[in-house]
């Protein structure tokens, strides 16, 4: 952490608790690291706004030369995007209701750069109903699966597409071209297994994190392969790909062109949220914590342990020690076993609990990134050790997708 807990209280002085805060010193470092990676490469960055969920922070990643727009959660969510002034946005997980699919269809008939991913037959012809009815052309990007399967019985990845093979792909996207009022704008192979899967991590035994590494390297090398030769045939048959995107920011130093890859998503590393802490890639561990809430102290049941307002703000995935929110400062505090992080209160111990006053603040950071915007109507944005902006976060804006 670049701020000490004299200095993160300093800046919030004055603030109403809990409070979320993003450190712009550390987040612009965070950034700086991000288009490093990718610059000697030719590749583009598409920032994923779930992993943000601040406008004021996605015009600041924007504003980068190595920033290519953005990879939006919902139709609903680009709708807002593109109201607020943002243009190429890429819609990456598949909507299917009509009223989302118009809302698509609208923002094509404004001029807007708006794609989305589809991985069915029945999601490639709603697109092409709403299409043709309205008289629009509407870009849909492939869904790939970079899962890794192991024979018939093991699949190790999430459970996304089920476009896996480059023959599974290249007949969707057959399908595609003989729909009316749908043209094939690009390929998305997000490689989950790779990029989301922590090798160091100490609530792992040894053996497991041995094990992690073999997969992911095991994982990168077939995938590479397979989205490389799948970009190819498509380009071979005639399709004219926008872009090939791979990637997260736990594989952003992985996911090259020879990948198969035109561009790389990348979010949540602005932050640092503590699952990236359990990684070994020297990316990842070059990137420092920039994103943190605020609970105040408002109890001292025993000695060694003070109770703080709020604070449960667990992280969406499988449930599990890893997606609690942890105490970062002061130093020496821990969540208590049986309580964990709760809903309207959150103890916490340590040799450091004694020396709070009531009405202090304890920092946390949060397991994920951009969910925990979704608890707070601002975000206190920290430069020089001060506030210099208050900005709403999508929830601030009146903002709810799903």
């Amino acid at each position: 952490m670049a701020l000490a807990y004299d200095e993160l209280t300093r800046a919030i002085e004055g603030a109403r608790l809990p409070a979320v805060l993003v450190d712009l010193d550390a987040f612009d470092r965070n950034l700086d690291r991000h288009v490093g990676a990718v610059e000697h490469s030719g590749l583009t960055l598409r920032f994923a706004t779930k992993s943000i969920r601040v406008v004021a922070l996605l015009r600041r990643v924007l504003a980068r030369p190595a920033s290519r727009g953005l990879m939006c959660f919902s139709a609903r969510e680009a709708e807002c995007l593109a109201d607020a002034g943002f243009d190429d946005l890429f819609v990456a997980y598949p909507p299917f209701a009509v009223a989302d699919v118009e809302a698509l269809a609208e923002l094509t008939a404004r001029g807007i750069v708006v794609s989305s991913a589809v991985d069915s037959a029945e999601a490639a012809q709603r697109f092409s109903q709403v299409a043709s009815r309205r008289g629009a052309r509407l870009r849909v990007v492939l869904c790939v699966d970079m899962s890794l399967r192991l024979g018939t019985a093991l699949h190790v990845g999430v459970r996304r597409s089920p476009l896996h093979s480059v023959e599974e792909v290249i007949a969707l996207a057959e399908r595609i071209r003989s729909l009316p009022g749908v043209v094939l704008h690009g390929v998305l192979g997000y490689e989950a297994q790779v990029a989301g899967l922590g090798d160091d991590s100490s609530f792992d035994h040894p053996v497991v994190r041995m094990g992690k590494r073999l997969l992911r390297r095991t994982s990168m090398s077939e995938l590479g392969a397979r989205r490389a030769a799948i970009a190819s045939r498509l380009r071979a048959r005639g399709f004219e790909l926008a872009f090939v995107n791979g990637g997260g920011t736990g594989s952003l130093d992985l996911t090259l062109p020879s990948t198969g890859v035109s561009e790389v998503s990348a979010g949540s590393g602005l932050y640092k949220p503590l699952l990236f802490d359990g990684y070994r890639s020297a990316f990842v561990q070059s990137l420092e914590p920039s994103c943190f809430f605020a609970l105040e102290v408002t109890r001292r049941p025993a000695p060694g342990i003070v109770t703080c307002l709020g604070g449960g703000y667990v992280a969406s995935g499988a449930a599990g020690p890893d997606k609690l929110p942890r105490p970062c400062a002061p130093a020496g505090l821990r969540l208590l076993p049986m309580e964990g992080a709760g809903e309207v209160q959150t103890p916490v111990a340590g040799d450091a609990a004694d020396a709070l006053g009531m009405g202090a603040p304890v920092f946390f950071r949060h397991a994920k990134a951009g969910e925990v915007m979704e608890r707070f109507q601002e975000v206190l944005l920290v430069q020089g050790g001060r506030v210099v902006k208050r900005a709403p976060t999508y929830r601030g804006q009146g903002w709810c997708f799903l």
